[in-house]
């Protein structure tokens, strides 16, 4: 049986963790009994069960003439281990933890970025799982329902209330309300009438409609933004590590090194076989990649925690040396800069009076507008009456009898049809200017009043964007919902620019070209900001968007707060540069070491052992441990204050 990465990491670990406890307790002069036999046995089980694929790569590499990070953990481990068994055979101290910790703290790094693999595969497949299983076909003059892979272009398909569009089309009969937030990102229902296209798996709201389908299949919108996705991930290049690039030199030079050190020593300098092979031995194990195995994981983890407790989940390291380069930060709209959720903001009459008739109509309806004006009347208190004799107008409202008095609700095209006062004009146009809503109000054939709704900006979104101008980045918010809501809603955040009307199929393309001008972050939250996630060089979801938007996204927001963005880019920035610090000291041990292993002080008193070799490869895993650590001091944006939001 295969293990995956993570369950080796958890075996190796256990097996690992008796050398863990001697290397803690040794300080106080204490040994565990059998310690060799243990460390011996243990680490041999760690070798057999993870060490080994690296091996096998190392070797690969190898007959290409290359080097990689598993060369390097190859020839560390197998020569920790084989001089630690040679050592333990010959009465000499043994360094079997160097080859076992050094296999554990690189299975971790494997195992996250497996893991960060299978959660993109995901996301395709809950992108898939929108769809619908079956359609309503005309057939023989009655509805049947019909597979999905069998509707056809040219179908007849009739959609109910609160029911899926099956595959896009165009209504050929009815009227309706559909929720297109998830595909198109327009933040408020779209009615739909005869000649209308309608979209494959958004929500048909309050009417019964009757379309002729037109794409279906791998056609329809649903099914480009999975292979938007998909090809996104596929042609996404992967980063290489700053430990590969550098370890494609450092290997082999050790391994001259070594060679070089134990030719001199015994050819030139007449020394015994046996003295030679320790100078030798003693430069292999100082430049054993303890310090390098951990330089990587353990800034991670420690970044990667203290973000978590800051509300930002960051899912892989590659995400952290794109962060370094970010010129520009893109914003999704709905849900993301802005609640995704409409909200009265002004009422013009008698507050009291509008709401009550409005309420009164709107009680049972299911539109998102509706619900605005309910949730306004319950935070009002405000005690209404109901209505009865319900009567649709024609795309324009419904009109219904309140208390004995002919009552109407509805949009700005009611204007044409009942008297509006030249004040109420004034005020309807400055509240459309500002890219809302505006429902009428009318009581006796006369408009009362008027109730305006929008989607607006998160408390947080214009102290987000200040932050991350104040840091020199470009912010541009792109969206699917029109130009003039567009417009207000980034004039409100301050947006440096706005790119509105978008579609989902597009998102992805303006992306690309904004990163013309430099690596670009991409803020968002549902299905349809999916492939620019996937295309941007950062992808930042937000905590409460969809799940396929978390899958695509490489940092996540849990707390829905666009401050998050600006943690998460200082908190990355932060750890990639603390991992580039573990390198360099990590690389310094081995400057400063390797000669002094391979004895060019003698001369003056100064030799290195194996067992001093590993004393101070052991030193250099501690400070570069203690380095990880101190990033837990590291100042942060926002970082007081959300610490007492987490106590």
């Amino acid at each position: 049986m295969k293990l995956s990465n993570m369950k080796k990491f958890w075996l190796s670990l256990i097996l690992a963790s008796p050398m863990l406890l001697q290397m803690v307790l040794m300080p106080f002069h204490w040994m565990m009994p059998g310690y060799n036999w243990i460390a011996f046995i243990t680490t041999t089980m760690v070798m057999l069960v993870s060490a080994v694929s690296y091996w096998k790569s190392a070797w690969a590499a190898f007959k290409h003439h290359n080097a990689n990070m598993n060369t390097l953990v190859a020839v560390g481990t197998s020569v920790a281990y084989f001089y630690s068994l040679f050592a333990m055979m010959t009465g000499r101290a043994v360094y079997f933890e160097s080859a076992a910790l050094v296999t554990v703290f690189v299975l971790l790094g494997d195992a996250l970025e497996e893991r960060m693999h299978h959660s993109a595969s995901n996301a395709l497949g809950k992108l898939m799982s929108l769809q619908v299983k079956e359609a309503e076909v005309l057939s023989k003059g009655q509805y049947v329902k019909t597979p999905l892979e069998q509707v056809q272009v040219g179908d007849m398909i009739r959609v109910r209330p609160g029911e899926k569009v099956p595959v896009d089309g165009v209504v050929t009969e009815g009227v309706t309300n559909i929720n297109e937030s998830m595909v198109t990102g327009e933040s408020m229902p779209v009615v739909k009438k005869i000649g209308d296209n309608v979209i494959g798996s958004t929500i048909n709201s309050d009417g019964m409609i009757i379309f002729r389908a037109t794409k279906v299949g791998k056609d329809t919108a649903l099914s480009q933004i999975v292979e938007l996705v998909r090809k996104a991930q596929t042609s996404h290049a992967p980063i290489q590590n700053l430990t590969d690039r550098i370890s494609g030199i450092f290997v082999p030079a050790v391994l001259i090194a070594a060679i070089l050190t134990f030719v001199i020593w015994f050819v030139f300098l007449g020394a015994p076989a046996v003295q030679a092979m320790l100078f030798a031995v003693s430069v292999i194990v100082i430049a054993c990649p303890c310090a390098l195995g951990l330089a990587t994981p353990t800034a991670l983890m420690v970044g990667t925690g203290r973000s978590a407790k800051m509300g930002v989940l960051i899912k892989n390291g590659q995400a952290l040396e794109e962060v370094n380069d970010v010129k520009t930060v893109v914003f999704d709209k709905t849900g993301t800069i802005t609640a995704g959720k409409p909200v009265v903001t002004d009422v013009v009459g008698n507050q009291e009076k509008v709401l009550q008739v409005a309420a009164s109509l709107e009680e049972n309806s299911e539109h998102p507008l509706a619900a605005a004006v309910m949730a306004k009347v319950s935070e009002a208190k405000i005690t209404y009456q109901k209505a009865k004799k319900f009567k649709n107008i024609e795309g324009k409202g419904v009109k219904a009898v309140v208390n004995n008095q002919k009552a109407f609700v509805g949009s700005d095209k009611l204007s044409n049809d009942y008297l509006l006062s030249d004040e109420m004009k004034k005020q309807m146009a400055k509240l459309q200017n500002d890219a809302k809503t505006v429902v009428l109000v009318g009581l006796n054939e006369k408009i009362i009043g008027l109730i305006a709704i929008q989607d607006t900006p998160k408390k947080t979104a214009t102290e987000a964007i200040t932050e991350l101008r104040s840091r020199g980045l470009k912010t541009v918010m792109l969206t699917g919902d029109n130009q003039r809501v567009a417009q207000a809603i980034g004039r409100q955040v301050g947006i440096d620019q706005v790119i509105a009307g978008v579609l989902p199929n597009e998102k992805a393309d303006h992306v690309k070209a904004l990163q013309q001008s430099g690596k670009v972050a991409f803020v968002g939250d549902g299905i349809n900001d999916a492939p620019a996630l996937t295309v941007a060089n950062v992808g930042i979801a937000m905590g409460s968007g969809t799940d396929i938007a978390i899958e695509s996204g490489e940092i996540i927001l849990i707390q829905n707060d666009l401050l998050g963005v600006v943690r998460a880019l200082d908190i990355a920035k932060k750890t990639f540069n603390r991992i580039k610090l573990n390198l360099f000291w990590a690389f310094i041990y081995n400057l400063i070491g390797i000669p002094i292993s391979a004895g060019i002080l003698v001369g003056i008193g100064l030799q290195l052992s194996p067992e001093l070799a590993g004393l101070a490869m052991a030193f250099s895993s501690v400070s570069v441990v203690t380095s990880s650590l101190l990033l837990n001091r590291s100042k942060i944006a926002g970082d007081h204050e959300n610490d007492k939001v987490t106590a």
